[in-house]
């Protein structure tokens, strides 16, 4: 196994999660520091990107492991963002951990996707506001602070006046608040998944206790271990991926349509999922780096897209399409001259499919081949019709050729 040298970006070297994760490094043989992210020194100069710490030239590290805390989040993401234009692998890159961080920033990220969210608005003005519950479905609703952590600055309100008095109270103190559907079905049960990379790693299921509604481990709330359904962890898999996140808490509810995206957290807490489950979750986050490492992943749309006229572009396969059924070689993407890279088949991704691959509905297919040939094969843009909440129709966001 090959050893290398990583950093734990941490303000707090003593707290659980970076303990662990120091102590799963060094029993694999690595060389591990704890790096106070507020002691760096950003250098910027035509061509070199540097980063200084404690006043020394930043020495060697094969990758980094952020644990950016929300109190110096745009402190925490400049120094990642530097350690990434050195070309220094970071589990979890600026952008996914700033996308995170902002709750409405996730929200409007996710809903451009299929996948569950509850109803969510955001709104500026009193007037709007009542209008607004009643979009989310009525009293009672959640009320959230968009940059509230561990269950702080949520709160239910019963009746539609209370939550207008509360956001108008919270809006004058100049808080952002977000609008939220209560999903009565979830009675007070919220699930955690631990994404690593391209799988849930472990999963806890965490229940409020007596009159709190809040089921944050932080508000009292008890853990026990669950089973994800394949919908369930799916869903956290792709919302890691839709943020950008390679490492990841996904908070879910559970609701009768299926799981609903509740909040991503950039630097989860170890010390919960990793008592009630027992497993080495800092361990798989580890062994994450070192294989990334030793296999880097290249950034596909950018490497295939320097010949001229050439470009990337993934294709969906909806259910009645006329490829459902069709195998890759009888499909004439071969005699256009676009190659399938990849397919994605649920929570699958089978690289390099063989010619007698057959498509089955709801695949995503990554291509690579003449810009001119594959724009034929992407859906027309539909223009966005206004729709009920009651009759919420599902709508797809066509994918577009990578220039």
């Amino acid at each position: 196994m090959t050893k290398m040298n990583f950093g734990i970006l941490s303000c707090n070297a003593k707290c659980y999660s970076t303990r662990r994760l120091r102590e799963a490094a060094l029993s694999r043989g690595h060389k591990v520091k704890v790096l106070n992210t507020l002691r760096f020194a950003i250098d910027l100069d035509k061509g070199s990107p540097d980063l200084y710490y404690r006043g020394q030239p930043l020495p060697h590290f094969d990758a980094m492991i952020p644990r950016i805390g929300a109190s110096i989040t745009f402190y925490g993401t400049a120094v990642v963002r530097q350690l990434e234009q050195m070309e220094i692998f970071c589990v979890n890159g600026a952008d996914g951990i700033v996308n995170s961080r902002d709750k409405l920033r996730s929200m409007q990220i996710l809903s451009r996707h299929d996948i569950g969210i509850p109803g969510t608005e955001f709104v500026n003005h009193r007037t709007d506001v009542l209008p607004a519950i009643e979009r989310v479905g009525g009293a009672p609703i959640i009320i959230k602070l968009i940059e509230g952590t561990q269950g702080v600055g949520v709160i239910l309100a019963d009746t539609a006046n209370i939550a207008a008095a509360i956001i108008e109270t919270l809006q004058s103190t100049r808080q952002n608040v977000l609008i939220q559907r209560f999903v009565a079905e979830s009675k007070g049960k919220d699930i955690r998944a631990f994404v690593v990379g391209d799988r849930v790693v472990a999963a806890m299921r965490r229940v409020a206790q007596g009159a709190e509604f809040r089921s944050n481990v932080h508000r009292g709330g008890r853990t026990e271990v669950v089973e994800l359904e394949p919908a369930y962890e799916q869903a956290a898999v792709r919302a890691a991926q839709i943020m950008n996140l390679q490492v990841a808490g996904v908070d879910m509810l559970e609701s009768s349509s299926g799981p609903q995206i509740m909040e991503i957290n950039s630097s989860p807490g170890l010390e919960g999922i990793e008592g009630v489950t027992k497993l080495d979750i800092a361990g798989a986050i580890i062994d994450y780096a070192q294989e990334h490492v030793n296999f880097p992943e290249l950034d596909i749309r950018q490497k295939l897209t320097v010949s001229r006229g050439y470009g990337v572009c993934e294709l969906h396969i909806p259910d009645g399409s006329k490829f459902v059924g069709m195998s890759i070689a009888d499909s004439d993407l071969i005699a256009m001259d676009i190659a399938v890279l990849s397919l994605h088949r649920g929570n699958k991704v089978i690289p390099n499919p063989k010619h007698s691959r057959v498509f089955e509905p709801e695949d995503r297919v990554l291509c690579f081949g003449k810009r001119e040939s594959m724009k034929d094969l992407l859906p027309e843009r539909r223009k966005r019709i206004r729709k009920s909440k009651v009759q919420k129709l599902d709508t797809e966001v066509p994918t577009t050729l990578v220039e």
